[in-house]
């Protein structure tokens, strides 16, 4: 990469402002916290398109930087929301978090603005060890959790390289463009992909270890991953059939679970799940209505369920408390994250005038546009779903049903910043949606307040919300576990391997006993037949060792020369 290049990249200053702030202390650490993540989304509002930077590496041309609308959309809201969470995390006491956090983001960035697959995987496998990292920084009760989720990711990783490799071997290039799974290569890459998006069936990765990191932490690990993996799925796998049946499946998997969930945090993370399905139904229906549609809510998805996450971790912060059944009555002392909190919630279930109206819908049009009726009967039956898990039951169950008998205070300035910050972002785009719109990759010929759209998702909405009330005594929380597909290696396998050791650590020092049994036997008659009594160790004639040492001889003729 040219100097020229390094320094016009906004992921390399994110990475350069994350390692130079865990070294430094006091308002010089606060203010490079701020000034990184402003600094690179000036650099991708402002960078040109094009490509710059190539390097040459084992006989190929790397592309590190290529800037066009795709690239820049993603690169702009990973900055932006790198700022929003370095905002609410000011007050953050771990050293590693924050500066782990900003690298993490600018590795999104990194891989948003990659022109080719090396340095794709370069910043993927960065994402991995820095997310590890901000999730690890919880502390020791997120050690075994980072453990899991860093094994996933280093899976993924190896199914990521492996396609890469395959891929570069088969054609010769290493350029990151359109392609489809028609061969192993191809596949693996895919794999790879979805992986990171949580696509079935790694999904329980994602409710596994994010809810285990601080109050501060599951904000910046909802932003990056998934959506640096939808990223890469619309610029190499739009068109895709088999990931609309893949995306429907997250966005039905993501509900149930949700409704299910008794922990506010697993509640959103499942959320996570749902919403990212979308996105990639979206990637698989793959028109420019559709990709422009997951574009645009991947965008909002971000600001939105970062806003969620921000009230919940306000309440974690204040209360000490995850479960819903612990939790209640909040809105009482915590007036402000209540409302933001419901902000979030409105946006995520797509009530008009939020942000989540204008990028969802356009998914659901082109399904309507495509004629998939199917697709936009289970699209359309989901954003009930969402309403009653993430529109509904996070803000009743935490805000207000039943009192709690707690009186937190509102959390400290930077907090409410942040969440005033998003939450205005999530009403301006519903309500003035241009901007957006302009950043999609391709021309946008929707309009999302038509009076059809409108009265459509009020209704549904309305019914939704008459559904929760009606079936509250049967949603009621009580104190369970869910029990997800990451029981299978976490519970299942470990007692499949006991299992098997407690047959095979016998059957094993049985073999051995009979084995040494066996040489005890050999070693026994070995020493009568060479005593003084036995066949070789009594005095022989001349005539019979002199015919031995011939024969002994005439084998080593026949063998040297045949």
């Amino acid at each position: 990469m040219t100097t020229a290049s390094a320094i016009l990249h906004p992921g390399l200053w994110l990475v350069a402002a994350g390692f130079a702030a865990f070294f430094l202390r006091g308002a010089a650490r606060r203010a490079l916290l701020l000034a990184g993540p402003l600094a690179a989304l000036a650099l991708a509002v402002a960078i040109p398109e094009g490509s710059a930077g190539g390097v040459a590496f084992l006989g190929h041309e790397l592309t590190p930087l290529r800037v066009d609308r795709l690239s820049r959309l993603f690169a702009v809201i990973f900055a932006l929301m790198a700022f929003a969470g370095a905002v609410f995390a000011l007050r953050q006491e771990s050293r590693l978090e924050v500066p782990a956090a900003l690298v993490y983001a600018g590795s999104a960035i990194g891989a948003a603005l990659a022109g080719d697959l090396v340095t794709l995987f370069v910043f993927w496998e960065a994402m991995a060890v820095a997310s590890t990292l901000v999730l690890w920084s919880a502390g020791p009760k997120a050690y075994a959790a980072s453990r899991r989720y860093l094994a996933v990711h280093l899976l993924g990783g190896v199914v990521l390289m492996a396609g890469i490799a395959g891929h570069v071997a088969a054609t010769g290039s290493v350029a990151f463009g359109a392609m489809q799974p028609d061969t192993l290569a191809k596949a693996l890459i895919l794999a790879g992909f979805l992986l990171n998006a949580g696509a079935p069936p790694f999904s329980a990765w994602l409710p596994d270890a994010y809810p285990e990191a601080s109050w501060s932490g599951m904000v910046f690990l909802s932003a990056f991953t998934t959506k640096t993996a939808v990223y890469a799925l619309l610029r190499g796998f739009a068109g895709t059939e088999i990931l609309v049946p893949i995306g429907l499946f997250m966005v039905f998997y993501g509900i149930v679970y949700a409704i299910l969930e008794n922990d506010m945090r697993r509640i959103l993370a499942y959320s996570i799940v749902n919403q990212v399905g979308f996105m990639v139904t979206g990637a698989g229906i793959g028109t420019e209505m559709a990709v422009n549609g997951a574009a645009a809510h991947a965008f909002t998805h971000i600001l939105y369920k970062a806003l969620l996450l921000m009230s919940a971790g306000a309440v974690l912060l204040q209360t000490g408390k995850r479960k819903c059944t612990d939790l209640g009555g909040l809105y009482q002392s915590m007036p402000l994250t209540a409302a933001c909190g419901i902000v979030g919630a409105l946006a995520i279930s797509s009530f008009p005038l939020t942000s989540g109206f204008v990028s969802k819908s356009m998914v659901s049009q082109a399904a309507t546009d495509g004629h998939l009726l199917a697709v936009w009967l289970a699209l359309t039956a989901a954003s009930a779903g969402v309403f009653l898990h993430a529109g509904i039951k996070f803000p009743w169950c935490v805000f207000f049903q039943k009192h709690s008998g707690m009186r937190p205070p509102e959390p400290p300035a930077p907090l409410r910043a942040a969440m005033l910050l998003l939450a205005f972002l999530c009403i301006a785009i519903g309500v003035v949606p241009g901007p957006l719109y302009a950043m999609l990759p391709h021309p946008v010929d929707y309009v999302p307040y038509t009076a059809g759209h409108v009265v459509a998702m009020l209704q549904l909405l309305l019914f939704s919300g008459l559904a929760f009330f009606l079936l509250l005594p049967l949603l009621r929380r009580t104190l369970t576990i869910t029990l997800d597909a990451d029981w299978l290696y976490r519970r299942a396998a470990p007692a499949v391997v006991a299992a098997a050791e407690r047959l095979v650590v016998p059957a094993r020092a049985a073999l051995a006993g009979a084995a040494l049994a066996g040489l005890a036997l050999a070693g026994r008659a070995a020493a009568r037949v060479a005593s003084p009594g036995g066949a070789l160790g009594g005095a022989w004639a001349v005539r019979t060792t002199a015919m031995l040492a011939l024969a002994l001889l005439a084998v080593v003729l026949l063998l040297s020369y045949s």
